[in-house]
């Protein structure tokens, strides 16, 4: 689009960056004399409500935190055409992507970078924000008399730490990106910890990690990427494990939490020895074939088999990974790929109970023995064609000989699977079946299943994956 002369009381002085939703401007506060940052949503956009949620809901999450490490939102509004923006910190220094793309940084300068980084996820995760998108892109400079500092910025795919506790979308960079954020798993601060490991290792190095190229091929990662000493051999050993620590595929392998990390490499640096208790990099795995590299005659043969070989530390993750990681990459890892995973259901959890969903039933309520996942909490009791699953414990020692159908609903004639499962159908308006199922767990409870769908495949789906262990 044309640069408009301004933005409300804002004059626009030149686009200084641009993504996939929204652009960035340079601009004037006249009213205060200062430099500022607008960002506004891209005009192709402006009448996508979900995309729109989300950009308001990044100023709502940088608003939240006062820290000089993490832009701020200073103001927020509307421009003539509709389109939403934000006045954001002006950052004169550009980003440590620009400064990586000269190569290497002295090691002195990468470590205070991402300390000053780590204290921005920090102060974010203390106000229950997940970053989910740290790469070098993300990390911008303001120039201050002591010299410059790091800044987080882009928010467009932060989410509360009570909304990644329970259900997540795949996404982020590449690149940067934990596995478990890939497969759509719950989602706790060593997700950004790993992609924190990940920027470090790209300032120590001047490459990324594994070099992936899609989301699909990060669900490949079974090992650290390859020492640091391979890419620079002037890496102190010290700080080369405990970069790749962070960077396990595995979290539990990770640093338990931010302050381990950034001491350790602190410790490393200033002394140059390993932290007590880690293993030397000579001693850590090896990855695997370079990651995204793989054959894609071989995807394509293995996408075709019912599984796919994975090395025993890696059943942890969903099991088994399945034919999936093959699809993705025969589909091209890319943006066919990534459709690919928002089509797997993903594991909601609540208790002992459990049930796979699909990925746009966002909403959960939960109680002492029961949890509902639905697209809209609010209407499942008044509105029998809401979609969405509910699950509870029953306290019972028999199977039920007949039900009430849900408001209007009929029919509910018994369907007896053996002595512990007893299924009841109902069509509904709207709706055509709605599925209640009983199935005993011991003596004294059984598992009372509801699920409310127009997809009759995916209805029993639902239906099956609920468990009560």
């Amino acid at each position: 689009m044309d640069q408009p002369p301004r933005i409300g009381r804002y004059s626009l002085v030149r686009r200084v960056g641009a993504g996939g939703f929204a652009t960035v401007w340079l601009a004037r506060d006249e009213q205060l004399d200062a430099e500022v940052a607008i960002k506004i949503l891209s005009e192709n956009w402006v009448e996508d409500e979900d995309v729109r949620r989300r950009f308001l809901a990044e100023g709502r999450f940088l608003r939240k935190v006062d820290s000089l490490y993490v832009v701020g939102v200073h103001d927020i509004g509307e421009a003539d055409d509709g389109r939403p923006f934000m006045v954001l910190t002006y950052a004169d220094g550009g980003t440590l992507a620009d400064r990586i793309k000269a190569g290497p940084l002295d090691q002195a300068e990468a470590v205070r970078i991402i300390n000053q980084v780590g204290r921005g996820l920090k102060h974010l995760h203390a106000r229950g924000v997940l970053h989910r998108d740290v790469k070098p892109a993300n990390v911008l400079f303001r120039t201050d008399p002591n010299g410059d500092r790091a800044m987080l910025s882009d928010l467009g795919l932060g989410k509360a730490l009570s909304e990644v506790s329970r259900i997540t979308m795949p996404g982020g960079t590449p690149a940067y990106v934990a596995p478990e954020q890939v497969m759509g798993e719950r989602l706790d601060h060593r997700a950004d910890l790993y992609s924190l490991g990940a920027v470090a290792y790209a300032a120590f190095t001047g490459q990324a990690p594994h070099g992936v190229a899609s989301l699909g091929a990060v669900m490949q990662i079974d090992a650290p990427p390859p020492s640091m000493l391979t890419l620079r051999d002037d890496v102190p050993d010290a700080i080369d494990v405990v970069v790749r620590r962070a960077l396990e595929p595995e979290r539990d392998k990770r640093w338990p939490d931010l302050d381990s990390f950034l001491n350790a490499l602190r410790e490393a640096h200033t002394t140059g020895k390993v932290p007590a208790g880690l293993v030397p990099a000579a001693e850590m795995p090896a990855p695997s074939t370079p990651t995204g590299q793989v054959d894609q005659e071989t995807a394509l043969a293995s996408a075709n088999q019912s599984t796919v070989a994975v090395k025993p530390q890696r059943r942890r993750r969903a099991g088994v990974i399945t034919a999936l990681a093959a699809v993705v990459l025969a589909a091209g890892g890319g943006y066919g790929g990534y459709q690919y995973v928002l089509t797997r259901p993903v594991k909601v959890e609540h208790g002992r109970l459990s049930v796979e969903v699909p990925r746009q039933w966002g909403e959960q309520a939960t109680a002492e023995n029961s949890l509902l996942v639905s697209k809209d909490t609010s209407t499942w009791t008044s509105n029998p064609e809401t979609e969405g699953v509910f699950v509870g414990l029953v306290d019972a020692t028999a199977l039920p000989t007949s039900a009430t159908p849900p408001g209007g609903c009929t029919g509910g004639d018994p369907e007896r699977d053996g002595e512990d499962v007893v299924t009841f159908r109902y069509t509904c308006s709207g709706v055509p079946t709605v599925l209640e199922q009983y199935k005993r767990v011991d003596d004294a409870h059984l598992l009372r299943v509801q699920v409310r769908d127009d997809n009759a495949i995916q209805r029993q789906k639902v239906l099956d994956s609920a468990k009560y262990s």
